[in-house]
Parts: C-alpha cells; structure tokens; sequence
C-alpha cells in the first residue's frame, strides 16, 4: 500500500507498549449471541443507554488509553474496523466502534421516538454516546455517513475532539444544498438517492436490501475482492426493524424529500453554513473509490487547523477501513499526534 501525504510532515508516531486486552465497560451489558468473528475481531458488543438510543458497541484495547470513536457508513457496519480496531488496540488506544441508529443492535428506547436519519441526530447520538461512557474527549474517525458525522461532532463540538480522520474529507450539507443539481455523470452516481426518494424505492429497499447493498459494496469499491462470509457479518446489521425507515428518511432528508426534527433545528442552521473544522484533522482517499465523492482539493479550506491529506494508493474503494485497515490505523495515530 502507499499513501501519499500532503500539507504538513509528522513527528514520529507515538508506540506504546501496553499488550493488547479487552476493556469492558462497567456500565456496559453484553449482549449474548455475538458471532466468533466479532468476539475475536471487536470484542464482546455490549449496550449502553445513551439519549433515544440503547447503543450496542464494541470496546477494545485499555480502558486508560486515549479514546477513538470509529463510525460506519451505509451499507455497512462496525465490522468495517474489523482490522483497524486490533491494531489501534495494540498501539494503547481504547476503540469504542458502535452500531449507528437504525444497524446491528442499536435500538430505540421508545416506539414513538421519529425514526430520523438526519446528520445532525446522527452527531448528537455520538455526543451523547460519549456522555454515556464518560469519554470526555475522542479521536473521531470514520467512512461514509460515519465521516460526514465526524465532521459535524468535529465542528460543532470541537471540545470533545482530540482530532479527526474522515475518508472522503469534509461531507457536511444541507438539504438546501441538495436540492441543487449536479451535472448527469454525478445525478447518475446518485441515483439510489433518488430511488429511496419513491415509494416503489421505498418498497424496492424494504424487500431487496441484501441484494441491494450487496451491489452498493460492489460498485463503490470495483476492485476489492470481499468474500460471501465478509459481506453476510455486516449484512446482519440491516435486519434490524428500523433501519429501511433510518436509511430512507436519511436519503430523503438530504435532497428536501423529508422533514427533520425541531429539536435539531438549531444544529441544522449552524451545519447549513458550512462550518469550518478546526481540531488537527486528516483527510483520506482511495484512488478507486467508485461512489459520489468530492475532490480533496474542493474542502481543504474548510480544514483551518493543523490538517494533512492522503490518497491511499492500489485500487482502494469506498470501504477503506476494510480495503486499507493499515493505511486508516496510521491515519488515527498520526491525528492523535498531531493534536499533541
């Protein structure tokens, strides 16, 4: 793999010398029927009540160490980190990798709770989450809807942000924003989006999803050879009851096609203007990522600290946690140095 680096060159990577362990919350629950894929990849997943959510999350590495919160996108799942959280485990990091509303194990604690998938829900469902574990600051890092909910807890809540590390960069909008429209190559690269906009998408989703995300992966990461057993772990996650309604209202939301929530209103005309992000922040790229993505040199004004970019090279997709798990380690550790 090679990584080629812009903007800033780095002091040596920080190495610690703690053995690798699994540190489980005490305020944790675990949660029983974990597969031996995610027992010996993620650790034990285990529940937390944290705002609307109970979160199911795995934990790894020592409990003292500094936090990285690490976020999946759609349609994926925390096994996407199946590899990076091992090895930031071993380098003394404590990795918390939860399931996003709507995936795996994470549930509402109330049927009347608006099933929304907004960006800014998202971003206070992370806040909220570390308020849980009493994680007072984190390294954020994330892919996909993971990345774009980075930013915004890198943004508006820099002060729980040691750094950040984003594939894709800086993936903050507003459906003001979305209602623009994109010249027909990019429409094109969207077009689930305008499919979940549809009832029949609605439906279409709601019946095919498997087979749907199965093609997503395929498309957004064209040379990335994953197996059946790979896909068939996070394919787990999108059985659970409210993730069409997540999924749909997400892609809906985004383009005007849905209303969001009052209670984030406030967040959404502040994330409308575009804030810029401050903390020591690296952006990440694959030079084969076949989904919608922005060019690095459009968003890196929006980087006003200590920030650096990289193409990761080799035919690296959309799923660079998975694709690159080496490349996207190296990213959280050298954020973290940049914030020392």
């Amino acid at each position: 793999m090679i990584i080629q680096s812009q903007k800033i060159s780095l002091l040596a990577v920080l190495l610690y010398c703690l053995s690798t362990g699994l540190a489980l919350p005490a305020k944790g629950q675990e949660l029983s029927g974990s597969s031996k894929e995610t027992v010996e990849a993620l650790g034990r997943i285990r529940h937390i009540n944290a705002g609307v959510l109970n979160v199911g999350y795995a934990e790894s590495g020592p409990a003292e160490g500094p936090a990285v919160i690490l976020l999946h996108g759609w349609p994926y799942d925390i096994h996407s980190f199946s590899s990076v959280a091992p090895i930031l485990a071993r380098k003394g990091f404590r990795v918390i990798v939860p399931y996003l509303r709507g995936f795996g194990s994470t549930v509402f604690l109330s049927a009347r709770t608006f099933r929304n998938g907004q960006q800014s829900a998202l971003a206070v469902d992370v806040i909220e989450l570390m308020d849980a574990l009493q994680i007072r600051k984190a390294v954020i890092g994330g892919f996909d809807w993971g990345a774009r909910t980075a930013d915004i807890v890198a943004a508006l809540w820099p002060e729980r942000c040691i750094a950040l590390v984003s594939v894709s960069g800086y993936l903050i909008g507003s459906p003001e924003a979305g209602k623009k429209p994109l010249l027909p190559e990019a429409e094109q690269a969207w077009w689930y989006q305008f499919y979940f906009a549809t009832k029949r998408g609605e439906t279409g989703y709601r019946t095919n999803r498997i087979a749907m995300a199965k093609l997503i992966w395929q498309n957004a990461s064209p040379h990335w050879k994953f197996s059946d057993s790979t896909f068939n772990l996070s394919a787990r996650s999108f059985e659970n009851k409210d993730h069409v309604d997540i999924v749909i209202h997400n892609y809906r939301w985004r383009i005007g096609a849905a209303k969001g929530e009052s209670r984030y209103a406030g967040l959404e005309k502040r994330l409308k203007n575009f804030p810029v992000i401050s903390v020591p922040a690296i952006s990440i790229e694959g030079d084969d990522n076949g989904a919608p993505h922005p060019d690095p040199k459009s968003y890196a004004r929006m980087f006003t600290g200590r920030y650096m970019h990289r193409t990761v090279l080799g035919g690296i997709g959309h799923n660079l946690p998975s694709e690159a798990p080496e490349a996207f380690a190296q990213a959280v550790s050298d954020a973290y140095m940049m914030a020392q």
